[in-house]
């Protein structure tokens, strides 16, 4: 049992930045943008979130430059797909070689820097819940934080005016347009609301998870966000349980490499990417299967007033 619980508790560690990514994530697709950046805001997050901690010592100073930063970032990729009509797919690539450039550019003059970690606070008579408590409400401010965005994501999506306009984006664009709205504006918020997530969630590795400058401190984590994005059905509740499952793989493999299982190191780094191509395999046998369309439908069209996608 002590055994679970660690990898448990490990698990929603781990899957902490997944969940900020891939909220981000839903909230820019649901807009109709597809943001293939996340790898390349993530390490923009890390790297700014890093250099601040370290001159400031201040978590929220840190937390909020990385979440400006990326969103600084994220308004590139929606000023090329959005102003001036570039492939979302290439613009989102561009992106992650972009942040991965910058941060190994800058990151090396910080190598062999440490900065504190957050510290866990534990939440009076929650944490005393058999085996939920010490997994969920014996964690780190940030990942208390991230149960609160999970929520209001939710809640901002599906019950408000603002939510439903945004997801309208996703859906047509046309209708939005000839009702008034401008789908330019929408868009572009959610684009660069999302990236200030990704952002958090890259700065979530040198405040909790690596308190030491590494290059690519991200290890790819900003991909397995692009398909947990697919696997939560563009929904941030569904998201949570995503991020917590590859939270748990990642812990896994963690857990084996200290224990020493006479398992290849290759082996275990390739357990989550595994996971990621079984489940979007399986969800979209499932969708061609059932004829669902959870996807929303004017994702990666590009709209201009006036015009038809």
């Amino acid at each position: 049992m002590d055994f679970l619980v660690q990898i448990l508790i490990a698990a929603v560690g781990m899957g902490t930045p997944l969940l900020f990514a891939t909220l981000g994530g839903v909230i820019s697709e649901r807009a109709g943008v597809i943001n293939l950046g996340m790898e390349g805001l993530m390490l923009v997050g890390a790297l700014v979130a890093f250099v601040v901690m370290l001159n400031t010592g201040s978590y929220f100073y840190a937390l909020v430059a990385a979440s400006i930063a990326s969103g600084i970032v994220s308004m590139i990729h929606g000023i090329v797909c959005l102003m001036l009509r570039a492939s979302q797919i290439a613009s989102g690539l561009a992106l992650t070689f972009f942040g991965a450039g910058l941060s190994g550019l800058f990151g090396d003059k910080l190598t062999g820097e440490t900065v504190e970690p957050l510290i866990r606070i534990p939440i009076p008579g929650l944490n005393a819940i058999p085996v939920l408590g010490p997994v969920l409400f014996n964690q780190d401010v940030l990942v208390y934080f991230s149960y609160l965005c999970v929520g209001l994501s939710w809640w901002m999506l599906f019950k408000t005016r603002l939510g439903l306009n945004i997801r309208s984006m996703g859906e047509a664009p046309e209708v939005c347009d000839s009702l008034g709205l401008s789908v330019l504006s929408y868009r572009f918020f959610a684009v660069v609301g999302g990236g200030m997530l990704i952002g958090i969630g890259g700065a979530y590795f040198p405040l909790a998870l690596t308190p030491f400058w590494v290059d690519g401190i991200t290890a790819g984590r900003g991909w397995i966000a692009v398909a947990l994005v697919i696997f939560a059905f563009w929904d941030p509740i569904k998201a949570l349980g995503g991020a917590y499952l590859f939270g748990i793989a990642l812990a896994l493999e963690l857990r084996l490499q200290i224990l020493g299982v006479d398992i290849s190191p290759y082996f275990l780094k390739m357990i989550p990417y595994v996971l990621t191509i079984l489940v979007l395999t399986l969800v979209t046998i499932r969708h061609n299967r059932l004829g669902i369309q959870v996807m929303p439908a004017a994702l990666g069209n590009v709209f201009f007033r006036g015009e038809k996608n």
